[in-house]
């Protein structure tokens, strides 16, 4: 069975066909992480919800035009566990143009439910073609079931949208990290991703992205990546020693979560982080926080009696709102 949609978008051809194949135009719209090899042969790989990645490999492109892409879910080859073949193609319309998807190959049951998500996201693609980021989205905002990589991967859906909006200006901005404006938070962001990184077992540098939220973005991805490859059972290693893995991976979750926090105190971004998310990071947490009070963390501070819950996590890490500084 067949599911197909057209959407018509108020923007280039061009244009449009970078929202579709373009990895941070992507992120914009249809999922938290995105890479894309974009030649007849290259694989990609799209986060398109926390937990749940699609990956396959690309049959053909046509630049500007069109792409062909072999579905599936997970880290299976593209040979196997292969849910069709995805078609996007673009073509002018009026002043605009109109993006077609095709997903073919599925059965009814597939079909069904693919349906509800090819529209929901192509509702995000219109948005994005009009206000150019379609905002946080629901169905990434509290998943279920989560573990300490799926939540690495909701926090960094919140990082991201804050980090949007992090202007070059900002850079001498003051942050609740006492010691840190926000380009130098940046800095220390970055060194740690590395880190974490290589708790997982993975060699990671930095890669120069368009923007911050780019930069950022593509190491917080390999970052994840890598401890999806490796997994969580047993012990990993770390610069203070060997540890479960599970108390490692969740310290991503942490500070993707808390770092987005500083960020949008830094500069005054909104930020929308559900009470789901924060209630399982702030239980990460506390694994990790007491321990390292004094070094990564400071002593706990009382919270505003009226701090949603993400504020309260701040405060049990050490870090009072900038407002009451």
């Amino acid at each position: 069975m067949t599911y197909r949609k057209t959407v018509t978008l108020p923007i280039p051809p061009d244009e449009a066909f970078d929202l579709v194949t373009r990895p941070e135009r992507l992120r914009r719209w249809l999922g938290v992480t995105a890479r894309i090899d974009l030649r007849a042969g290259g694989d990609w790989r799209w986060t398109v919800t926390p937990g749940n990645v699609a990956a396959g490999t690309v049959h053909e492109v046509e630049p500007g035009r069109r792409v062909v892409l072999g579905w599936g879910w997970g880290h299976l080859p593209a040979d196997e566990g292969a849910l069709g073949t995805v078609t996007i193609t673009v073509e002018p319309d009026g002043d605009g143009s109109s993006v077609t998807l095709v997903h073919d190959g599925l059965d009814a049951e597939q079909e069904a439910g693919h349906e509800e998500g090819w529209d929901h996201f192509l509702g995000r693609l219109e948005t994005a073609a009009v206000e150019g980021d379609a905002g946080p989205d629901a169905w990434a905002a509290a998943p279920d079931p989560l573990d300490e990589i799926v939540a690495a991967e909701a926090a960094l859906a919140v990082l991201q949208q804050v980090l949007r909006q992090v202007r070059p200006e900002d850079g001498r901005r003051p942050t609740p990290c006492s010691e840190f404006t926000v380009e130098e938070l940046t800095e220390h962001l970055l060194d740690s991703l590395v880190s974490f990184g290589a708790m997982a077992g993975a060699d990671l540098t930095r890669r120069d992205g368009i923007d911050l939220e780019d930069t950022v973005a593509l190491l917080a991805a390999d970052v994840i990546e890598a401890w999806r490859r490796r997994g969580l059972d047993g012990l990993a290693r770390s610069p203070f020693g060997e540890a479960p893995a599970p108390v490692l991976a969740g310290i991503v979750a942490v500070e993707l979560l808390l770092h987005a926090w500083d960020y949008a105190q830094a500069t005054g971004a909104p930020i929308t982080a559900s009470d789901e998310l924060v209630g399982y990071v702030g239980g990460l947490a506390a694994r990790v926080v007491p321990g390292a009070r004094g070094r990564a963390f400071a002593e706990e501070v009382a919270a505003p009696a009226d701090a949603d819950a993400l504020t309260r996590l701040a405060a049990y890490s050490g870090r009072t709102p900038l407002a009451l500084v």
